[in-house]
């Protein structure tokens, strides 16, 4: 935009003083209604012209909003510049320092410049920093350049105990991280208090923790999982939806390539003393066309994948001989893509839900289902 003649109704005054240049809280002009409304077009869009699912396809249930506008984020991700740490700037992987931020949550909100002072010039040998917090409880990660040295963990010791952190994590470019403390943080599964959920900084674990509540849940009423049923779930992370989904199936076996989010899972298995839940560590089509060629079917496939998609779901969905697919995505494009494909094998579309973990972002988490055809 070169000039604004006339501001919508729905526009308003940016809240936050570094929104013209961060690249974080690109829609902080936008009213969040409007928001929503825009995320809703945006995906929709996406489904007809990329993925050739019109709209009339499509039973479009009510989106969901962050209970919390601002001061959502439990996690993010920082980056080093020349004094402190911040994000890229809009458009760039240049880096804008960044003191304060009004999208983390309190725990989190100022520890950008504190943590820059605390780590000192040991900032200059990382690639990222990141942050994370449960309740008042925060755990650090420092992505280094290089190998773990002593004045690395000593400097970060220090910054621990300075900050009251419990703990953080240092993972070198080659090799296994290193702890310091106790950096992962407990707290209930969503929709499953009997069961603790573990995260770490060095582990995907959802940005919005009220937000990933309405998130499960709507995933597991768009599964429709029963006690007959056994669930094979692909990307399954830490267990964020496994645990809530095993609450209704006969058995979820999920699969996952990250070993962190594997160990932190199994974690959670053990201590909750879960027998209907498995967990394979493995990369998602290796495992799966291993599964396929073993003649193993499942009921139901769930997947939450990475913003590059689930490439080979529609394979995947016939070969397993599931009747129902619910995709979890955080990306558009991707969702459209691997959408086609799942039509194309005979899964129609059934259900989309959009839940606004981002408030703020043109970013969105969409919650959609397939069904077999009859005839699939």
């Amino acid at each position: 935009m070169l000039e604004l003649l006339e501001p919508s109704p729905d526009r308003r005054p940016p809240a936050c003083p570094l929104f013209d240049r961060c690249g974080g809280c690109d829609w902080l002009h936008l009213e969040e209604g409007a928001q929503r409304a825009a995320k809703e077009e945006i995906v929709l869009s996406a489904l007809e012209h990329l993925g050739q699912v019109e709209r009339a396809e499509v039973t479009l249930v009510p989106s969901v909003a962050s209970p919390k506008a601002f001061a959502y984020r439990r996690r993010a991700v920082l980056h080093p510049t020349k004094d402190a740490l911040g994000f890229y700037e809009r458009r760039s992987h240049a880096c804008l320092p960044v003191d304060r931020c009004p999208a983390l949550v309190e725990a989190l909100r100022e520890l950008p410049g504190r943590l820059a002072e605390a780590l000192g010039t040991v900032k200059h040998d990382l690639e990222a920093v990141h942050l994370l917090a449960a309740g008042d409880r925060v755990s650090v990660g420092l992505l280094l350049q290089g190998a773990v040295k002593p004045r690395h963990r000593e400097v970060t010791e220090k910054a621990v105990r300075t900050l009251g952190l419990v703990g953080a994590v240092l993972t070198p470019k080659e090799g296994s991280p290193t702890l310091v403390g106790r950096p992962a943080l407990r707290l209930p599964a969503p929709l499953r208090p009997d069961v603790p959920l573990f995260l770490r900084p060095d582990a995907f674990s959802q940005a919005n923790e009220q937000a990933n509540d309405a998130l499960v849940g709507a995933a597991v009423e768009a599964l429709g999982a029963s006690e007959d049923d056994d669930v094979l779930e692909v990307y399954s992370g830490n267990g964020n939806f496994t645990f809530a989904i095993a609450a209704r199936a006969r058995s979820v076996l999920g699969v996952e390539s990250s070993a962190v989010s594997v160990e932190l899972a199994r974690r959670s298995v053990d201590e909750a003393k879960l027998s209907n839940v498995r967990l394979v560590l493995g990369d998602a089509k290796r495992v799966v066309d291993g599964f396929i060629r073993e003649g193993r079917v499942f009921d139901l496939l769930f997947v939450d994948p990475p913003r590059t998609g689930a490439p080979g779901i529609a394979s995947w969905a016939h070969s397993l001989h599931v009747r129902r697919v619910v995709y979890v995505a955080c990306d558009p494009a991707a969702l459209a893509r691997d959408a086609s494909e799942l039509r194309r094998a005979g899964f129609w579309p059934d259900t989309l839900q959009l839940i606004d973990m981002f408030p703020q972002t043109h970013h969105v988490e969409a919650v959609m289902s397939f069904a077999r055809r009859a005839d699939g």
